[in-house]
């Protein structure tokens, strides 16, 4: 907190220094990453800093800090901006005295002792992620919807203004979340947004140290993050550091000439992530892609600056210590510049080893997304450092196949099979977020067809036991569809239905998912089994997630034809469980040994569950035994 100023400056005196903030906010004991101050204010190039401990009474101590000392400190372009390198040895408070033409600012900072200095577990493919679009999810305090600090006020009639969704909103929903099956939460950004207008995305930040107040308090939200973990969620903050809003404060006076990636007209991002990679791309085509903008209001950082690079790498691990996050989203990946996005990763992996991270990698084919995850084996030696990729051509594949009919050589659930069989270019399978919709796209009971909820069922089967991390999109667990597609993705992101407003078939939909996603939690070969599947070209899909002591069968009838399963071609994998099996949803016992044909009726799915045959299953199975086969 700031305490004092020098005097105010007048006409013909030296020009005096002076801080209005520095960020991190504080700081911890115990930390691999060596804490660099921005401080900002006026006039601060070239002061003398000094720092003092303070006492229990707030006085500080004779001589100068031994818990907290400078060991350099550097000027930037503009001379209202000041980086300070610190030791951190000791917890307490300090004050930080910065001197120039005799007159001295002051700001007092806390260094912390660390909470938590293990590890912790972080969300994996034991997980189901529940994606909450902030200011639309639940609007539970009216109370901060507007605040004189913010500028666009909330309207609720407006389908592209905030509607109110806060902390108070998400806290009152965590039993149903935890009901629906869901064991981690992924927030849209709660950051300060300032924008004047279609400020309630949350991704044009204006302040990347503060909740914007809004949704409640940096107090509030660690409080959120306690209460979810205390009920046996986690949480995932949402991080966008390839660009920030035009509202930030930073704006108006920028630390370096290079802080911002500046044209001389406004220049769009060409979305062209394959210049990255690809050896043929022009220099052009590469600088466009990670230097363009993504809009308008949301200028792109350069992270190739030194001192950038060090901002948001301590503005991550800040969070993640502050709040006691459980994993990291990061938006638009491959827009940031490759080697310092690596390298930003690499400081928060040093510091936290255990954490997960997932980039937004919005590309296609499969190889295009696996070039980004760390340790796959680039072929220009580059590894990203991000553990887990979003599985974007699984999802178009998905939504592709329940879309029409299915008809045609290659089409419905083909589509699917041919996404999966490229399994083979990612390091890591069971670190693929897998989805069907999320607040970028269009609802996935707006694109089945039909809107048949038989479809969507189908999407959700696949989404609960394929390899991955699946993520559901609040409002999904009940069907919900866009109010207007007409009108853009706003009114997909409409506040989540509360118990009075469901309807028949959205209680149904809402049982089939909780059953299959509270089944899931429970079963650890769908978290890291392997998988074995089938190609058939009549719109089925056929496979096993499977380990050394069971097998979870999993057939999709996307038809609109009842169609029979044929057991037999799955020999080569039945003969180690014994096929009898129950299905999750009916209950009914199945015998995959082929002795009666099993019929599945359309837009249906079974899954069954086989356990390792035993000795008295095995000679009982074998040619000539006696007796029938169990």
């Amino acid at each position: 907190m700031l305490l004092a100023f020098a005097a105010m400056m007048t006409m013909g005196v030296q020009a005096m220094p002076d801080i209005q903030r520095a960020e991190p906010l504080c700081w911890w004991t115990g930390m691999k990453t060596q804490l660099t101050l921005m401080l900002q204010g006026s006039d601060l190039a070239d002061a003398k800093v000094e720092i003092h401990m303070l006492d229990k009474n707030g006085v500080p101590e004779k001589g100068k800090a031994k818990g907290l000392v400078v060991v350099g400190q550097h000027n930037a372009d503009s001379e209202n901006y000041l980086f300070v390198d610190l030791k951190v040895k000791k917890a307490g408070t300090y004050r930080i005295s910065c001197t120039k033409n005799g007159r001295t600012a002051y700001w007092d900072y806390q260094i912390l002792d660390r909470v938590q200095t293990g590890q912790r577990e972080s969300f994996s493919s034991k997980d189901v992620i529940y994606l909450i679009m902030s200011d639309r999810f639940v609007d539970g305090d009216e109370g901060n919807n507007d605040t004189p600090d913010t500028r666009e006020k909330s309207d609720k009639n407006n389908v592209h203004g905030r509607f109110g969704g806060d902390i108070e909103g998400i806290l009152s929903q965590l039993d149903h979340i935890l009901d629906l099956g869901a064991t981690a939460i992924w927030p849209t950004p709660m950051l300060g947004d300032d924008e004047a207008e279609w400020s309630y995305h949350g991704y044009a930040c204006s302040d990347y140290y503060h909740i914007d107040p809004r949704y409640g308090s940096n107090e509030m939200y660690r409080e959120l993050v306690q209460k979810m973990h205390e009920k046996g969620l986690k949480m995932i903050m949402d991080m966008v550091p390839n660009h920030c809003g035009a509202a930030h404060w930073w704006m108006k006076d920028q630390p370096y000439k290079d802080w911002i990636n500046w044209f001389d007209d406004f220049t769009n991002t060409c979305n062209a992530f394959s210049a990255n990679y690809d050896i043929n791309a022009s220099q052009y085509d590469r600088k466009l892609s990670n230097r363009g903008w993504f809009d308008r209001p949301m200028p792109d950082m350069n992270l190739e600056n030194p001192d950038l690079l060090k901002y948001f790498q301590q503005w991550a691990i800040w969070w993640i210590e502050y709040a006691q996050l459980d994993g990291l989203r990061v938006d638009t990946y491959p827009y940031i510049e490759k080697q310092p996005a690596a390298d930003w990763l690499k400081a928060i992996r040093n510091e936290y080893p255990w954490i997960n991270i997932v980039g937004e990698c919005w590309t296609r084919p499969a190889s295009n997304v696996a070039y980004w995850q760390a340790g796959v084996g680039n072929k220009d030696g580059f590894d990203s450092n991000l553990p887990t990729v979003m599985d974007f051509p699984v999802e178009e594949a998905i939504r592709q196949a329940l879309e029409n009919d299915g008809e045609g050589w290659g089409n419905g659930l083909t589509r699917v099979y041919d996404a999966v069989a490229q399994d083979y270019l990612y390091a890591d399978v069971n670190k693929l977020l897998l989805f069907v919709g999320n607040h970028d796209m269009d609802r996935f009971a707006d694109v089945v067809k039909d809107a048949d909820p038989r479809r969507v069922k189908l999407g959700n089967v696949m989404l609960a036991t394929m390899r991955g991390i699946p993520q559901v999109f609040y409002g999904d667990e009940y069907g919900m569809r866009s109010s207007d597609r007409s009108l853009g993705h706003s009114t997909l992101r409409m506040p989540l239905p509360m118990p009075d407003k469901l309807t028949t078939e959205m209680k149904d939909m809402y049982d089939f998912q909780r059953t299959l996603f509270q089944w899931r939690k429970k079963e650890p070969v769908i978290h890291t089994g392997r998988t074995m599947h089938f190609i058939t070209r009549d719109n089925t899909y056929a496979y096993f997630r499977y380990n050394d002591d069971c097998a979870v069968f999993v057939y999709l009838n996307a038809s609109e034809q009842p169609r029979t399963i044929p057991t037999k071609t799955y020999e080569e994998i039945l003969d180690r469980y014994n096929p009898v099996g129950q299905d999750l949803f009916s209950g009914e016992t199945y015998d995959l040994s082929g002795e009666k044909p099993i019929e599945v009726a359309p837009l249906t799915a079974l899954i069954i569950k086989l356990n390792k045959k035993d000795e008295t299953s095995a000679a009982a199975t074998k040619p000539g035994a006696a007796g029938k086969r169990l």
